[in-house]
């Protein structure tokens, strides 16, 4: 089994209380949903039902709103590229999370003082067929001092072989609805 200070992360679009209320405790959820604009009612729904549970709630691509509605942090995708919000004054306990697929990406996401770093594909999936495998990820991971999350194409038929990667944690969004 995974030492305890491995985390799961759960991605979501919409809330979905039933799946939240299965997650497991050292689950943290982030909602990313870029195909609305961002609901604060639906936010403060997915807020009430992951601290019921005492999970982590990150928001998506919006530090402001993250701050504003007192998230336990943000999560940027690799396409954001933005650096001015290293100028907000952030809570003590508040977490930068992003995702990146290569060494440029990853020496961003450091510039940003992102405290983990999704690092993605790492396995195949049906919504995208090219991945970086094992090696490609692992040459990756040994390139940053952060906290290092694998993300992509894990599901319950390959999570065990995340074990042999000492990553920090596990992101999927298929993985908990299987």
């Amino acid at each position: 089994m995974h030492k305890s200070s491995f985390n799961f992360f759960c991605y979501i679009d919409k809330l979905e209380t039933t799946l939240i209320n299965k997650l497991p405790k050292t689950t943290s959820v982030i909602y990313r949903n870029y195909k609305e604009d961002l609901n604060v009612n639906t936010i403060l729904k997915i807020k009430k039902a992951c601290k019921k549970r005492r999970l982590k709630f990150y928001l998506s691509n919006n530090i402001k709103l993250a701050i504003k509605l007192n998230l336990d942090g943000a999560y940027f995708p690799s396409f954001n590229k933005d650096l001015t919000f290293n100028s907000y004054s952030l809570k003590k306990n508040f977490e930068l999370l992003g995702s990146a697929h290569n060494l440029r990406e990853i020496r961003l996401k450091e510039s940003q003082n992102i405290n983990h770093i999704f690092i993605s594909p790492l396995f195949s999936s049906q919504k995208n067929k090219k991945c970086l495998g094992i090696y490609k990820f692992l040459k990756l991971k040994n390139n940053s001092k952060r906290k290092i999350i694998c993300l992509g194409g894990i599901n319950s038929k390959n999570l065990r072989m995340t074990n042999f990667l000492k990553c920090d944690g596990v992101a999927s969004i298929s993985l908990f609805k299987e």
